[in-house]
């Protein structure tokens, strides 16, 4: 089976488009005056909204009405709501013109070329809401004397100048130990390297590794030309890579990743792809590129010195793809949540992991004896990694479910799937589960077929892992791999029972515990996703800022900011690691009021109308709470990836310097609650 053959190219960009195109269409009546709105602040008091006209070509536009004698006019009309806000009346301030109208009998003013109009708002430097309402215009065209009405809709935002000043999101805070920028960079780049070495072991990629190392060799005249030949081949394969990490990074930039990383649709795209692959890897099809593609770079690798090298290697990129694509797609997913310049780090690790052979072998080319034959174990690896695929779509199945709510994957489920796909993988292992392109077992001296120890270990883990996981079914944490399973939440039978724990419907009784009142904003719908070390200790946690701050206030603790993600593997990881140590858990239940600030969910979680704005980070109006908490992490604190924890005191000042990122250092982060502690005393 070939992908990307005609048919399936019309489908892919067909799915291009969908993903990553958006349009937009704006209407509006220009053929008499094609109007603009703007904000200005005049004071720490006031703004002024500003409406300007452009004017249509032999047509007047009647004044605003100044006096009950006017005939005809012009008038703007704010939404109710805003009566609060208006300072004094809509004013013209354009040059106009007066003339005595024969047919209608009166004097009237109007405007020509262009109109300009203020209305100044009441407005807080911190105030942020929005401007609706309609125009109402009268004019002259011809002989004719018609009236329009234009509707419009802006926003006044917080004044640049004030402390929720808008910074540049794109470089996020200093934590400590590092930007968090730095430490994603660092990660996805070793996990890409990890990705290279394993694309090595792969059939397409082995078994090219001494036939094109014994080329140069042969085909150089000296030693240290094969060496240079084998030099620039590497240099290609990494450049072709970090090109296209190049690419991406500049076509759909870092916020588009981050949003195709958790937008529901792209993670359904993304179980697809991985179930293909995995489908592919165990054999049911291959998956290649165009054979088109692959003759017309072997036909250019023929050209002289580092062009024909740089297309021997692009032809290693092209045929290889049935193995290395698969590694790739899984490399971009995961880039896509680190920074901006993630894919381009990413490939380049890929790329460097996949070039050392070449250049190692060239080097040294007695030591390619090393290789040994690639025979049926290459097919064994492919195959394994077919099962881990398809592990991996459920994952991202998993996460589109959580964000639209179908509860189709609930942790049971996905635990069952789990557990059979490695008890599956640990038969094949065996030798026990065979597919139509495996090879027969080696047979020992006695004719008898055998696993070699290394198959053994493999299998031997794999069903400890699906054994590992069986208590989950009913409930067990497991620790190890929370931090990749669905919340306690979705599960819908557990037998661990907790003092106090939300789920024995002892709600009363856990606040008296905590000492704080219960949590009421959003509770009903975000209760599915409080995290499960919350639930095993019995901790009250908010989910809404406002009402966390409020008992934050009356009860006199810091205010402990938990920003995080529905798919937020890194979150769960920390609550896992760090939150569950028994101190640590102590100091967050009797010190702090936490407020879990979910970015990522959107279904079912609508502000209302009176709380919605216009975010100038997200340049998009602001409707629910996931936007909501995205838009306050950005703005107001300068960072975009989860987990980052900030502290509050009552006055909403920050208790500690520089926030707090990933880091499952316990000592660290128990000392850091500490020292937050301390300072709010001091405040206090």
């Amino acid at each position: 089976m070939k992908i990307f053959t005609k048919p399936y190219k019309t489908a892919f960009w067909a799915i291009v488009v969908l993903l990553f195109s958006t349009t937009q269409a704006f209407s509006q009546d220009s053929s008499t005056v094609n109007f603009k709105f703007e904000t200005h602040r005049i004071n720490d008091s006031t703004v002024s909204f500003l409406i300007k006209g452009k004017i249509a070509k032999d047509v007047k536009v009647f004044a605003l009405q100044k006096t009950p004698d006017d005939v005809l006019y012009s008038t703007v009309e704010f939404d109710t709501s805003l009566t609060s806000h208006l300072s004094g009346k809509t004013e013209q301030k354009d040059s106009l013109l007066t003339e005595k109208n024969e047919s209608l009998g009166a004097t009237v003013t109007y405007s020509k070329d262009s109109i300009f109009w203020v209305q100044n708002f009441k407005a807080l430097p911190t105030d942020s809401f929005k401007v609706s309402g309609k125009i109402i215009y009268a004019f002259q065209q011809g002989s004719e004397y018609p009236s329009k009405e234009r509707d419009f809709e802006t926003y006044i935002l917080p004044d640049k100048n004030n402390d929720t000043t808008v910074k540049d999101a794109s470089t996020p805070l200093i934590a400590e130990g590092g930007t968090v920028a730095t430490k994603s960079l660092w990660w996805i780049f070793a996990t890409a390297f990890a990705g290279g070495l394993l694309a090595l072991i792969t059939p397409c990629v082995y078994s090219m590794i001494p036939v094109t190392v014994s080329f140069f060799t042969k085909r150089s005249k000296t030693k240290s030309e094969g060496i240079k030949n084998a030099f620039y081949y590497s240099t290609s394969i990494i450049l072709i890579f970090t090109i296209l990490g190049f690419l991406i990074t500049v076509i759909f930039g870092p916020t588009a990743l981050n949003a195709l990383a958790t937008n529901w649709i792209a993670n359904i795209i993304f179980f697809l792809l991985f179930l293909i692959f995995g489908i592919s890897f165990l054999g049911a099809f291959e998956i290649g590129l165009p054979s088109s593609w692959g003759n017309v770079a072997d036909s250019k690798a023929g050209m002289t010195s580092f062009a024909g090298i740089f297309f021997m290697a692009l032809t290693l990129v092209v045929v290889s793809f049935s193995c290395t694509g698969p590694i790739i797609g899984n490399l971009l997913v995961i880039a896509a949540r680190g920074s901006y310049y993630g894919p381009l780090v990413g490939m380049f690790g890929f790329s460097l992991a996949l070039a050392l052979p070449f250049a190692f072998f060239a080097f040294f080319p007695g030591k390619m004896n090393m290789l040994g034959k690639a025979g049926g174990w290459l097919n064994a690896v492919k195959v394994t990694l077919g099962f881990l695929e398809l592990a991996l779509a459920l994952k991202f199945l998993s996460n589109a479910d959580l964000a639209k709510g179908w509860r189709i994957m609930d942790r049971e489920v996905f635990l069952c799937l789990w557990i059979v796909i490695f008890i599956l993988l640990g038969f094949y292992l065996l030798g026990k589960l065979k597919f139509h392109h495996d090879d027969e077992l080696p047979k020992n001296d006695f004719e008898i077929p055998y696993i070699s120890i290394p198959r053994l270990f493999l299998a031997i883990t794999s069903f400890a892992f699906a054994l590992y996981m069986v208590p989950g079914m009913w409930g067990a944490p497991l620790k190890s791999i929370s931090a990749f399973l669905p919340p306690m939440g979705t599960q819908d039978f557990t037998s661990t029972v907790v003092s106090g724990n939300k789920n024995s419907n002892n709600t009363h009784e856990n606040a008296a515990i905590n000492e704080l009142p219960e949590p009421v904003k959003f509770y009903d719908r975000m209760k599915v996703y409080e995290p499960d070390v919350v639930k095993r200790f019995g901790m009250i946690t908010y989910f809404d800022y406002d009402e966390a701050l409020a008992v934050a206030r009356k009860v006199k603790r810091p205010l402990m900011l938990d920003f995080t993600g529905i798919n937020c593997v890194n979150c769960r990881a920390m609550e896992g690691e760090v939150w569950s140590d028994p101190e640590v858990m102590k100091r967050l239940k009797e010190n702090f009021v936490i407020v879990s600030l979910y970015v990522d969910v959107k279904k079912n979680v609508d502000l209302q109308p009176s709380e919605q704005y216009f975010s100038q980070v997200l340049k998009e109006k602001i409707t629910n709470l996931g936007d909501k908490n995205a838009d306050l992490q950005i703005s107001k604190y300068n960072a975009n990836t989860q987990p980052f924890y900030f502290f509050l005191d009552a006055n909403e000042k920050r208790l500690e310097p520089e926030g707090y990122g990933y880091d499952s250092n316990v000592g660290k982060f128990k000392a850091l609650l500490d020292s937050v502690v301390a300072r709010y005393k001091k405040v206090e």
